[in-house]
């Protein structure tokens, strides 16, 4: 039989600085299971476009800006059965694609990988470890999420509705019809927004943001925290 292979679809927005870097990497990191990059633009005003095709992505625009409905307009252009969403700022492990066929050919039809910081920071070290575990309430995107595309269309996609936690909303409903899997490898992922806020700082407002979406705060009123506390 013929071995699946894996579409990579990448959310941008004005991610100049950083969609190079991670597609040169993307390419060292990965074999035969990758037949192509996707990179779902929200509208960048910058060049992010320019250099993801120039270094081979293939771009698309989405009709409004929104890592839900850019990652959904991915994913309905993807060729391959196995989707793959990552985050601009991170890089998954070397191989990337034999460890996701390896973990799909078993029985796992979704999963991710764990968290590591690319910085030292005894916090970062420690909410990092938290990843490794099991638990929902605790994957969110920028541990990267694949997923068979059969399963992806199953829950309907990414909750365009969401203007943030579109990624605890698509596990759980992922987890309800599918195995899920919490690899037993890290992704790398950048410390920017801790190193700019704080990091116990920004660490609290993430738990104030993920508190209010389970206590059923509006979308509107996560997104004023997040732009009210975060840089």
């Amino acid at each position: 039989m013929k071995q699946p292979q894996i579409s990579v679809v990448i959310p941008v927005l004005n991610e100049e600085n950083t969609i190079g870097k991670l597609l040169t990497e993307l390419k060292k990191r990965s074999g035969p299971g990758v037949c192509e990059f996707i990179v779902a633009d929200g509208g960048s005003t910058d060049s992010t476009r320019d250099i993801a095709e120039s270094e081979g992505a293939r771009v698309i625009q989405s009709h409004r800006k929104g890592r839900a409905v850019q990652m959904n307009a991915g994913a309905a252009l993807a060729k391959a059965e196995i989707l793959y969403f990552l985050h601009a700022d991170t890089i998954p492990p070397q191989r990337f694609d034999k460890n996701i066929l390896k973990a799909v050919a078993e029985g796992t039809e979704a999963g991710c990988f764990y968290l590591r910081f690319d910085d030292p920071h005894p916090g970062l070290r420690f909410y990092a470890w938290f990843t490794k575990f099991r638990f929902t309430m605790i994957r969110f995107g920028d541990q990267s999420l694949f997923v068979k595309a059969s399963v992806f269309r199953e829950v309907n996609g990414f909750d365009e509705s969401l203007i943030v936690m579109e990624d605890q909303k698509i596990v759980r409903e992922i987890r309800r019809v599918a195995k899920f899997r919490v690899m037993d490898r890290a992704v790398v992922t950048s410390a920017r927004k801790y190193r700019e806020n704080g990091v116990y700082r920004l660490q609290a407002v993430f738990f104030l943001i993920w508190a209010g979406y389970y206590s059923g705060l509006s979308q509107q009123a996560l997104t004023d925290i997040y732009q009210k506390y975060i840089k």
